[in-house]
């Protein structure tokens, strides 16, 4: 069993022990997962290449710690319940012993299309048991999956197979989401125009939407699955080969393919589920986030499973068939864990409380928030309304590149603090840094977040770039991990997340490259350049506002262009990266070397013209006050 903290003074000791033994502290994390031969170094690393290798030369498969080691006492247990789209359909309950089951028919089928170990399988599918079964199935024979969230476009999609090189994409028809249906297989074709890599499509039949087979290529999965045998022999893994890639905007256009390897990501999830939610046996654990992201993947999939949990999956949205889903849901399944984004806290608390109405929620145990800081008022309405005033509520700070939760209260256990993630994990040494790099020591302080010390779930590479990983995370503080996030921390040694200093926003809880949506900006015909920043929105945290040069206007006016942009950044990225303002200017203001001045644009965006520090070095200083007078957010002078 991965061990528990239960108390305060237990956190204190644990963080100690932690920091200073962390070779004895994570070999005992490590003792209670099933290895195939035993580590002979815990830990070899170092942030200069960088270099991370832990569990050295240790062997293993992640998924006979989910079924090997436990089927025996909890086969019959439930491991998968699937909440569906449609709240009339019937919810699907996988018992460990079926889900091996089918992981092990799945992972026979991919053997039979020629998937051998260390190959890349693309997913992209919607939120149905299958996405799970397939991470699972992958796993076991040792091929890395690549999971694509299905609201990319086919444009992003094929990108992002492209630079896998994935031998097969597993889709489905299509894909429920609220009122609406996404032809999944349709987008999936037109990616593969230009994806020449994909010599085998499977598909998942969701929505009895009609699709295209391709001779040769294309084959459903229930045809697949059909008298496949039950039993798989798990691949034999090293310690450090890649379990996963997942791709994550960054501050350049082309996404980084994010790698995760086996051992120190299982000993990771395991070891911050188990202890940040203080899971216990027979809770039934329920996070909202998509498995085509990184929470998905480390608190929907690995990190339930590792601990013999029983994890629910959601199809649907929020909001549908009314803003009560997520309650009703709560009470169906007496949720006792329940895990979900702030921007969707601030959408239901913009809704009022009747959604609440009749809504008992007394299952409910522990509250999670996850993707972005949670602002106070959002904080106080889950707390009050849904907690019920005696819920914890755990601000969970971590990232893709970090595998799993870096800084959290324990729920119950740490006092909490509203809009703050609180103190650091066992394990995790963060440091706040200033602009050269210097620590600051004590409390009180603010700066840079950096990481001075390796912890197990953390990302080992780009895949294909190793040194595009380097550079983005090891180089602008020398031998520490920075994490692109301003912090505070404050007189009580609790730390407060600020956001992004890079050029990334972050958008209901996802992270999107400026650059990758300027990229699609500026395919438009019409557009000379454009500049993209983030500003304050009342829902998503960050909204996405463009400031775009066009010299000559279309017959449609600023708002055809407007309109057409829009749809040209769904078009090519996808809806997520849809720009919520889209401003006309007629020009940016730029240095006489041709700097973008993007923090004069961000001031303007976040509506505050009062302080805009030096611009004498602009080439042309007029420009500001043109595009302040054509703001699309008031702005104070």
């Amino acid at each position: 069993m991965i061990n528990k903290i239960h108390t305060l003074g237990g956190y204190f000791h644990e963080y100690q022990k932690s920091l200073t033994n962390p070779d004895d502290f994570w070999e005992q994390q490590a003792e209670c997962l099933y290895w195939r031969k035993r580590w002979e170094k815990v830990i070899d690393w170092n942030f200069e290449e960088p270099s991370i290798n832990w569990y050295v030369n240790a062997k293993l498969n992640i998924t006979e710690s989910i079924f090997e080691k436990n089927l025996y006492t909890h086969g019959n247990n439930t491991a998968i319940i699937w909440e569906p789209n449609d709240p009339a359909d019937e919810a699907i309950t996988l018992t460990y012993r079926q889900l091996y089951e089918k992981v092990n028919q799945l992972a026979n089928s991919l053997k039979i299309l020629g998937v051998k170990k260390g190959d890349r399988v693309a997913l992209y599918m919607p939120m149905v048991p299958e996405l799970a079964i397939a991470l699972l199935a992958c796993a076991r024979i040792g091929a890395i999956h690549s999971v694509i969230f299905a609201g990319f476009s086919a444009q992003s999609l094929s990108e992002r197979i492209n630079d896998a090189g994935a031998k097969v994409v597993i889709t489905s028809d299509g894909g429920y989401r609220g009122s609406k249906v996404t032809p999944l297989k349709e987008i999936a074709d037109e990616a593969m125009e230009h994806s020449p890599v994909v010599e085998s499509v499977v598909v998942l039949k969701r929505t009895n939407t009609p699709v295209e087979m391709k001779a040769g290529r294309d084959i459903w999965w229930h045809d697949l699955m059909e008298g496949k045998d039950t039993e798989c022999p798990a691949e034999e893994m090293d310690a450090e080969d890649p379990l996963f890639i997942l791709y994550t905007s960054g501050s350049t256009g082309k996404p980084k393919g994010i790698v995760h390897t086996v051992a120190g990501y299982m000993v990771y999830t395991a070891y911050t589920f188990r202890n940040v939610f203080q899971y216990s046996r027979g809770d039934v654990y329920f996070c909202t986030a998509d498995i085509g992201w990184i929470t998905g993947h480390s608190y929907i999939v690995y990190g339930p499973l590792l601990n013999g949990a029983q994890t629910l999956m959601f199809e649907g949205t929020p909001t549908w068939p009314d803003a009560g889903r997520f309650w009703d849901i709560v009470d169906k399944h007496k949720v006792n864990q329940f895990y979900t984004a702030p921007t969707a806290i601030r959408s239901l608390l913009s809704l009022g409380n009747e959604y609440l109405a009749g809504k008992a929620l007394d299952s409910l145990k522990v509250l999670g928030t996850v993707g972005e800081p949670i602002n106070e008022d959002a904080w106080h309405w889950y707390h009050d309304h849904v907690g019920k005033n005696r819920c914890p509520i755990v601000d969970t700070w971590w990232q893709t590149e970090t595998g799993g939760v870096l800084i959290s209260p324990l729920a119950g256990i740490t006092p909490t603090k509203p809009s703050f993630a609180t103190l650091p994990l066992p394990g995790v040494l963060p440091v706040i840094v200033d602009n050269e790099g210097k620590e600051l020591k004590g409390n009180s302080v603010e700066g840079n977040l950096c990481v001075k010390f390796p912890w197990p779930g953390m990302a080992r590479t780009i895949w294909g770039d190793h040194e595009r990983f380097r550079d983005t995370y090891f180089s602008t503080f020398k031998n520490y991990y920075f994490t692109g996030d301003g912090v505070r921390r404050d007189e009580d040694g609790y730390y407060r997340i600020l956001g992004r200093v890079d050029d990334v926003i972050n958008v209901s809880g996802h992270r999107l490259g400026t650059a990758e949506i300027e990229n699609a900006i500026n395919e438009h015909p019409l557009v000379n350049e454009s500049a993209v920043v983030g500003y304050p929105h009342a829902i998503k945290g960050q909204g996405i506002y463009a400031f775009v040069v066009c010299p000559e206007l279309s017959t449609g006016g600023e708002e055809g262009i407007r309109r057409s942009i829009k749809q040209g950044v769904t078009k090519i990225i996808g809806p997520i990266a849809r720009p919520d303002l889209v401003q006309i200017v007629p020009g940016l203001p730029k240095t006489r070397s041709g700097k973008i001045m993007r923090r004069i644009l961000r001031k303007i965006a976040e509506g505050d013209a009062t302080n805009l520090g030096d611009i004498s070095t602009l080439l042309d200083e007029d420009i500001v006050g043109q595009i302040i007078d054509s703001a699309l957010v008031d702005v104070k002078h």
